[in-house]
């Protein structure tokens, strides 16, 4: 195959996989760990409102979520490539990495998780992916 087919192939994988298992984690700890009574976190606009209520257990599946979802998107990218595994891992942290920023904009959170999550849950999780796909 095309070295540069390879590798667009690669990071698109790497994308929708790792976007999968940040979903998938998302909606199972809207399971394991139950918002307050009477929220409704199904959308923008309920978890708003409802932010001020949470409790840091709340952000634990979040944080798994992204970095999880980070994680395994580099790693998939990386084992892919055909070429600069590395180069393409730490794309997909950086391109989850605007995704979290995004989401720090349209939902604010407080400032200890935004810290924490947009620090710890893309790049070095991307370094790590990429890290785990070339040894």
């Amino acid at each position: 195959m095309n070295p540069i087919l390879k590798n667009i192939l690669a990071v698109v994988v790497g994308l929708v996989v790792g976007g999968a298992a940040n979903m998938g984690l998302i909606m199972i700890g809207e399971s394991v760990i139950v918002p307050p009574e009477g929220a409704d976190a199904t959308t923008m606009e309920g978890l708003a409102a409802i932010m001020h209520l949470f409790e840091p257990k709340h952000f634990l599946f979040p944080f798994l979520a992204h970095a999880v979802g980070t994680l395994v998107g580099a790693y998939i990218a990386a084992m892919n490539a055909a070429s600069n595994k590395m180069t393409f891992a730490i794309a997909i942290g950086a391109f989850f990495l605007i995704g979290g920023i995004s989401m720090v904009i349209m939902l604010p959170s407080p400032l200890w998780f935004t810290a924490t999550d947009l620090i710890l849950a893309y790049l070095p999780m991307a370094w790590i992916g990429g890290k785990l796909a070339t040894r």
